[in-house]
């Protein structure tokens, strides 16, 4: 997953997009899906490991080739799929973040209506809130969901070890029951070592902090408040904080610089939802056992989760949907989890023995069945616009250009909302 502002090239796609429906002609859906059901295109972003979906879909389904394609980041796939849609040469299916899905919830015209393929009878599967997320006013279903975040926290026990503090993850999460008492927890983790204690300030505090109340960016009725949000601002201001604080090592995520620090030590906190245990594995692989994990402030959270959706023009639906009812059923999100860490968007596994029983070797055991899914349900949802994804970068960007020294914090709020207002247009 990445961030990044979106291209003037994206945006007149977006315009272009807005402007036609594509790939389907009337707009209507067909009332068999396209294909002979032998192959199919499969657009995913990278970090997510969808391979290992695909992998066990080909052990039961030998005969069916999967054309498996990492377009780059959440952000550049998502802008990959709005040039598609509106050249009318798009694959067969595609994941889609969930900050990014809104914008193309809006134009239901461009996607199979996935009711008539069977989602009718799955979404009671799903938790209710994620698959209200992918379903249009007119009613019809474009995404099912493949997973979810919660949050935590990820913490190396070595380097906690030395700075003097806890390394059990009980006595841990007791050290920041609110983000102000992690913020003094990390200033004397970085008085005892002269070491960072977080990645960065954006994505560990200000994302985290963000994702814990009723209301976002959006009120319930799809109006933007992301400029008088109490949540909003309060998270904003934490992450100054922390900026202020000296606690950040200033290593933006998903950069070289960040995947190296994990395993130079660089710092010693990560907020890591689910989906992002994999990362840290696959960037630090010499410190398994070095880390573990630990409640996030406030205990709860979503961050994250993607859909898997057929865009209308798709040449081979029929394969796409097999796929997507096979891998997304609730024992399959399971043995993906046990796999790979995504966590299900079926509450009916998560009190199945094998999730509450999932320990994770590499952070020390911990149980992140049980951690994971205790964060997820004690969570407030909050609506999703077609725009939180645009307003979440300028967030970012402005808390980033502070913690560089490039920004002056006095001014940060007021910089951030004349972004917004110019990228999203109010």
């Amino acid at each position: 997953m990445k961030f990044r502002i979106a291209t003037p090239a994206a945006l007149l796609a977006a315009i272009a997009l807005t402007a036609t429906a594509c790939g389907g002609g009337s707009g209507s859906t067909p009332s068999q899906p396209s294909g002979d059901g032998k192959s199919f295109e499969f657009w995913s972003f990278s970090g997510i490991n969808q391979k290992a979906s695909v992998d066990e879909y080909h052990k039961v389904n030998p005969n069916v080739q999967v054309k498996l394609t990492e377009v780059g980041g959440s952000t550049e796939t998502a802008q990959a799929l709005t040039t598609a849609l509106a050249g009318g040469k798009v694959p067969d299916l595609v994941l889609i973040q969930g900050d990014d899905l809104p914008k193309f919830v809006q134009q239901p015209q461009n996607f199979y209506d996935l009711r008539q393929l069977g989602a009718d009878k799955m979404k009671g599967d799903y938790l209710d809130w994620v698959m209200s997320q992918s379903t249009a006013k007119d009613g019809s279903i474009i995404g099912i969901p493949t997973d979810v975040g919660g949050m935590a926290i990820a913490y190396r026990t070595d380097l906690f070890k030395e700075a003097g503090l806890p390394t059990d993850r009980e006595e841990v999460g007791k050290l920041w029951p609110t983000w102000d008492a992690f913020i003094e927890t990390g200033k004397k983790y970085v008085e005892k070592t002269g070491k960072a204690f977080i990645d960065n300030a954006e994505t560990s505090v200000f994302y985290q902090a963000v994702n814990q109340g009723p209301q976002k960016y959006y009120d319930p009725q799809g109006n933007v408040v992301y400029s008088t949000s109490p949540q909003v601002k309060t998270a904003f201001d934490l992450s100054l904080k922390a900026v202020a604080a000296g606690i950040s090592a200033k290593q933006t995520s998903f950069t070289e610089g960040w995947s190296a620090g994990m395993g130079k030590g660089q710092f010693a906190v990560i907020s890591a939802p689910s989906w992002l245990l994999g990362q840290i594995r696959r960037n630090a692989p010499d410190t398994k056992g070095k880390w573990d994990i630990a409640k996030i402030p406030g205990g709860a959270g979503n961050w994250g989760g993607s859909y898997l959706a057929i865009p209308k023009g798709a040449k081979n639906a029929k394969a796409a949907w097999d796929y997507i009812s096979k891998m997304q059923s609730p024992q399959s999100q399971l043995t993906h989890f046990l796999d790979s860490g995504s966590l299900p968007t079926t509450p009916s596994v998560y009190q199945d023995p094998k999730l509450i029983a999932k320990k994770d070797e590499f952070f020390s055991d911990a149980p992140i069945g049980k951690i994971y899914t205790e964060s997820l349900l004690g969570l407030k949802p909050f609506y999703i616009g077609p725009d939180s994804a645009a307003i979440g970068q300028e967030f970012l960007n402005a808390i980033t250009s502070v913690e560089q020294g490039k920004g002056d914090p006095a001014k940060a709020w007021d910089s951030a909302l004349t972004n917004i207002k110019t990228a999203i247009g109010k």
